[in-house]
């Protein structure tokens, strides 16, 4: 790391502590001030903007969660200000996750810092100014050109199909949410569910997303997705309150998902009740792919707020493993197209033990789709597949009948 030692020599020195608990604020500047560094203390990302006006300050203590804001929020606002001082994050969060968040700072040009890890000593901070800490932080990443954000990817429908416009399914609160089991293979127990959107019409009845989503507009599919997320959350608590503890997904398109507005309505609904799982938000490997820097830099957004991200469809996009390898996801979701018939036919069988070592060496669970027949389950259970999902252990179904599904036997999440 940049020696600071120099920098807090200098009596016009100027830091500010960003951080929600008070406490971390008074001891940063006590510490400070005994080194002759005078400090500002705000409590979220929103007022920094104000302290960035020159002189700008020589470094930036930033907290990972923050009273309505996070230390992403952050370093777009220091990024957006030419901020050319040091940052360093502190927080009582995963290594990995702070990792996460200062590469992100990087690419975006900033000065990261080692993370501090809460909590932490004032010795810890005095080291920072006498140039104790020997990172030397990575040159930014030069930007991914990307093409333009994919729509939603449209769902093969059979004809004949009733369509629906789903603007007009969202005003009149036509909209529901099924969901369909995730077994773990090895124990035969349901520890999670996929959220799948459906259509209650007054006239056509239930109708599945082939009839609502092709051809569907941007910002129908955004609250669209706000709808299955916010769903998600309420419905996990009925699951809680019946005594199953399931690890539910949701599908987005990359449009929704790196929208701001996504993080604000997960940062204020997502479950308060300490055994939550988390939720999951499956995006397709090939937009994934296409909008490689923007979903990642979400999905480590997102992962604060204990909400992580699936590669879905894998293995149908031909993707490189190792662009893969750099996206922070904690699933890999084998394509159907795959797992059906790999009981019998090699090549497949093949296909889906590549992608399970892959899964396996990445440290993510693998989740094999569209299992419809046991000799097919199988397999994949020889081959180290950990859940399976597919009409074989149950279809698409409603929050009750879920948890009757479930009835003494569903364990803790994976």
């Amino acid at each position: 790391m940049n020696s600071l030692a120099t920098v807090a020599a200098d009596s016009s020195y100027q830091c500010v502590v960003i951080d929600d608990d008070p406490d971390i604020c008074a001891l940063i500047s006590r510490v400070l001030s005994k080194i002759g560094v005078t400090s500002l203390g705000l409590s979220s990302a929103g007022a920094l903007a104000g302290a960035l006006k020159a002189p700008h300050p020589s470094i930036i203590f930033l907290d990972v969660t923050l009273e309505r804001s996070d230390a992403i929020d952050g370093i777009r606002i220091l990024r957006q200000g030419s901020f050319a001082g040091a940052v360093q994050l502190i927080s009582g969060k995963d290594p990995e996750l702070l990792n996460n968040i200062k590469a992100i700072g990087e690419r975006h040009g900033l000065k990261m810092l080692d993370p501090l890890q809460k909590p932490f000593r004032s010795e810890h901070l005095r080291r920072i100014f006498r140039g104790g800490n020997d990172n030397v932080p990575a040159p930014a990443a030069a930007p991914h050109e990307n093409p333009a954000p994919l729509a939603y990817p449209a769902l093969p429908a059979a004809d004949p199909v009733t369509r629906v416009d789903l603007t007009e399914a969202l005003e009149a609160h036509w909209l529901d949410m099924a969901y369909q089991p995730k077994v773990d293979l090895i124990r035969n127990r349901v520890v999670g569910a996929e959220g799948l959107a459906r259509i209650n019409h007054p006239v056509h009845g239930h109708l599945g997303p082939q009839s609502f989503l092709p051809g569907a507009p941007d910002a129908a599919l955004n609250r669209l997705s706000e709808f299955v997320i916010k769903k998600a959350f309420l419905d996990w608590d009925v699951m809680a309150g019946a005594g199953r503890n399931l690890h539910l997904a949701v599908n987005a398109p990359v449009q929704a998902l790196i929208d701001p507005g996504l993080v604000k309505l997960v940062r204020e609904h997502h479950p308060r009740n300490p055994n939550w799982p988390g939720l999951i938000i499956e995006v397709t490997e090939e937009e994934a792919v296409r909008e490689f820097d923007a979903v990642s830099e979400a999905a480590v957004q997102l992962r604060i707020y204990n909400v992580t991200l699936a590669i879905d469809d894998f293995g149908s996009g031909y993707s490189s493993f190792a662009r893969l390898k750099q996206f922070p996801f904690i699933e890999i979701k084998l394509d159907k197209s795959f797992v059906q018939n790999c009981a019998t036919e090699p090549m497949n069988l093949s296909i889906c033990q590549s992608i399970v070592d892959l899964a396996r060496a990445t440290g993510a669970t693998c989740v094999a789709e569209g299992i419809e027949s046991e000799s097919d389950r199988i397999a994949l259970t020889r081959l180290g597949c950990n859940l399976g999902q597919g009409y074989l252990f149950g279809r698409p179904m409603s929050v009750g009948k879920l948890i009757d599904r479930t009835a003494g036997q569903v364990e803790e999440p994976l």
